[in-house]
C-alpha cells in the first residue's frame, strides 16, 4: 500500500463539553469519509495522559495518497475546520501530523 497517507487529528476539549464534542466528532469524521481520496477513520478516545479538566482524542484519517490529502487541505479543510470553531469556539484545540507509508 505504498503511497497511502494518514491524516492524524489530536483534539482536546474542556471536559465540560465531552458527550456534546463526542456527539459532534462522530458526524465529522463522517463527512470527511464522504470527501475523494478518504478511505477509513479510526477514533481513539486518549486515555492517558489527559489534563483532569479536559477530554481528549485522535482520529487517523487513511486516505489514498498525498495527490488526495492536497485536494482535501486546499479545497475542504478551511471549512471543515471552521465548524468545529462554530460549534465550541476557543474551548477546543486541535493539532495535525501526517505520515506516508513506505
Amino acid at each position: 500500500m505504498t503511497g497511502q497517507i494518514i491524516y492524524e487529528v489530536n483534539l482536546t476539549v474542556d471536559k465540560q463539553l465531552e458527550v456534546e464534542y463526542s456527539a459532534w466528532l462522530q458526524q465529522h469524521v463522517e463527512q470527511m469519509l464522504s470527501l475523494p481520496g478518504f478511505i477509513t477513520a479510526t477514533s481513539y478516545r486518549v486515555t492517558e495522559p489527559v489534563p483532569p479538566s479536559k477530554a481528549c482524542w485522535t482520529v487517523h484519517y487513511v486516505l489514498q495518497h498525498q495527490a488526495a490529502l492536497d485536494q482535501y487541505l486546499q479545497n475542504h479543510a478551511p471549512a471543515m475546520r471552521e465548524d468545529g470553531v462554530k460549534h465550541f469556539g476557543n474551548r477546543f484545540t486541535a493539532s495535525r501530523r501526517i505520515y506516508q507509508a513506505n
